[in-house]
């Protein structure tokens, strides 16, 4: 046996010796300070008998029934008030079993007076010394030279007092709370473990002034987005600095409430919830099968990865047309999770050939199709670009996975695909109707619907903290402009979800929230910067992007979906189907695309996607490339 491993089992030994030394010690000494009590410190002679029969009993009981409820392995320095019942009620119990065995071998006479004063003097030695041990420890525990900050806990209740408890216990936690906030104004006044609720968030200015403070923890996990941006505004106005304490869950996930009070993050602001995923579903889909994902180096189909290798398929096909980026994800995946076969594929979806190699060699059974092209400003100006890959490059996946027998392909769509007023939303529009025109009894197809995310690759959020670091100004496109957004995590936990719970040919919509105004997303990333908006950064307005429109929808007023059994995704029962089949539609678009005849590609698209509105930028193009072409003569 490894040193390490005896010295911790002789340490452990040890420590319940000595717990059981010190338990046996204190029944006995509570019974003999029973009896001076009882004969006002003056033992008669005649009681010595009394105390002779009645402690050893006293001591084998309670000793049992302490053994029993475990209260005999339970360390003193961790008592809590559950502990602090259970002691009580373990005494009471052990006092009762007592009775009758000293009514039995003690002598005549024996004052009943005792049993009463036993039990009251055991609860107080036995609950008092764990509760004496705690404090000694927690006052010994200190926190090392390193300073503490002066700090308040927004928020009194479970999340505020679990912090409190750590802050006092683990000495990596080197604050000093002089207070609680909390808005629910009836706690203020309030001691909670001898910490005083001094007010609400009105107070922060005023108290932070008084009190000398450097910091607010914030503890409340189940705030919204509303309530964490008053919050940060407020600690702001204060000039003090703030952080936060995740839920639970994050806690378990993570090493422990200490290495997890972070700075607040923009995703605190959003107030999205938590998903609650149904795992043994989603691992019947995954478990076992080789999986493909394209674009597999990208911000969605990167989590999509690392999310799948959770539920252990047989492997996981990375299929990419970006070199460097593939090469990251296939280093990260075999680092992460080395037991899942990770294998990195170079090719583009436009290539039929490329994509039968793919499929030949690994055979996947589902296929999570990420790769896309996806800034609207970018594909206005490169419309056959957008068509080739959103469109035709996804009819190549799917005739690919039917012909090689793929079990289930889902596609990551987007909210700009409904009522689309540009190229990229068109084009994810065209490649849902396509999908669902394939859809016959084969492979099953299905589509996944949601808005932004915070951080992928190319969004205001990145964008937004490069021009904070440059100082300023942060652009925002229109003071009303408003856009839905989750984090990449849930969505790509939501597009799982969905995989499991969709049938062939239907479009899932994810649940977005509420939309947020952009502007408001730039304010507070300067307050989540310790900078003032307006002051020390300017906002300005650069005017609307070709392409975009102010509010994005994930239904249309003539679409409609109805609930499913995930309470964040719902299925769109509206028109899936073009009226014209899709082999000629798709080889008009081929064959327009070769021609570069761009008004008659946006004239197709639009006799597909009726309710596609061209954006006023792509229709000057259209006027002004005919403008230049040369026209015919009358002889001609």
């Amino acid at each position: 046996m490894p040193r390490t491993v005896k010295e911790l089992a002789r340490k452990r030994t040890l420590r319940l010796v000595f717990l059981g030394v010190s338990q046996v010690a204190t029944f006995a000494a509570s019974g003999l300070f029973a009896f001076l009590l009882r004969f006002d410190f003056t033992l008669p002679r005649s009681g010595h008998r009394f105390v002779f029969s009645a402690i050893p009993v006293w001591i084998v009981i309670k000793s049992i029934a302490f053994h029993f409820a475990r209260l005999d392995r339970r360390g003193y320095r961790y008592v809590s008030v559950r502990d602090a019942y259970r002691i009580l009620l373990t005494n009471l119990i052990g006092s009762i079993a007592s009775y009758p065995i000293i009514l039995l071998l003690a002598p005549n006479g024996f004052p009943r007076s005792i049993y009463l004063i036993d039990l009251v003097v055991c609860i107080v030695g036995t609950a008092g010394g764990r509760v004496a041990v705690r404090l000694i420890a927690e006052s010994h525990n200190g926190h090392g030279t390193k300073p503490e900050k002066r700090a308040l806990i927004y928020g009194a209740g479970d999340a505020g007092i679990t912090l409190l408890r750590e802050i006092r216990n683990n000495p990596r936690l080197a604050y000093k709370v002089c207070g609680f906030l909390d808005d629910h104004l009836v706690k203020k006044g309030v001691l909670i473990n001898g910490v005083p609720v001094l007010g609400g968030g009105a107070n922060v200015a005023s108290l932070v002034k008084e009190r000398d403070i450097e910091i607010i923890l914030i503890a409340i996990p189940s705030a919204s987005g509303v309530q964490m941006t008053r919050i940060l505004e407020l600690c702001h106005a204060a000039d003090v600095e703030c952080k936060t304490v995740p839920g639970l869950g994050e806690i378990i996930e993570g090493h422990g409430l200490a290495g997890q009070i972070r700075e607040v993050a923009v995703e605190d602001l959003l107030g999205r919830t938590p998903v609650h995923l149904e795992e043994k579903q989603i691992r019947s889909t995954i478990a076992g099968r080789m999986i493909m994902v394209t674009g597999a180096a990208g911000s969605i189909g990167s989590e999509l990865c690392r999310q799948i290798a959770r539920f252990r398929p047989a492997g996981i096909v990375g299929f990419e047309m970006a070199e460097s980026p593939l090469f990251d994800i296939d280093q990260e995946m075999k680092r992460s999770f080395p037991e899942i076969p990770f294998h990195p594929e170079i090719g583009t979806i436009q290539s039929r050939a490329r994509l039968d190699e793919v499929f030949r060699k690994h055979q996947p059974a589902v296929v999570f199709h990420a790769a896309a092209y996806k800034h609207v400003p970018l594909m206005e100006t490169h419309v056959f670009e957008a068509v080739e890959n959103n469109v035709l490059g996804t009819y190549n996946l799917a005739q690919a996975s039917l012909d090689n027998g793929v079990e289930d392909f889902v596609m990551i769509s987007s909210d700009k695909a409904v009522r689309p007023t540009n190229i990229m939303g068109a084009t994810k529009r065209l490649a849902e109707l396509l999908l669902s025109s394939l859809q016959n009894g084969g492979t099953q197809f299905i589509t996944v619907r949601f808005g932004n995310v915070l951080g992928s690759n190319g969004s205001v959020i990145p964008t937004f903290k490069k021009q904070i670091r440059a100082g300023g100004p942060v652009t925002v496109t229109h003071p009303d402009m408003r856009r839905f957004f989750m984090t990449i995590p849930e969505a790509c936990q939501l597009v799982l979800q969905a995989s499991a719970i969709g049938e062939g040919g239907q479009i899932c919509v994810l649940d977005m929230g509420q939309p947020v105004k952009i502007v408001d997303l730039a304010r507070n990333l300067i307050l989540l910067s310790g900078l003032k908006p307006g002051d020390e950064i300017k906002i300005e307005y650069t005017g609307m992007r070709p392409g975009e429109k102010l509010y994005e929808e994930l239904s249309s007023l003539t679409e409609d979906t109805v609930a499913t059994q995930h309470e964040k995704i719902r299925i769109f029962v509206g028109s899936t189907n073009p009226d014209i089949d899709v082999l000629t539609w798709i080889g008009s678009l081929r064959a327009i695309c070769a021609a570069r005849d761009m008004s008659r590609l946006v004239v197709t698209i639009k006799e597909l996607v009726i309710d596609y509105n061209p954006s006023a930028h792509l229709l000057r193009r259209i006027l002004d490339i005919e403008d230049t072409q040369p026209v015919a003569s009358i002889s001609d």
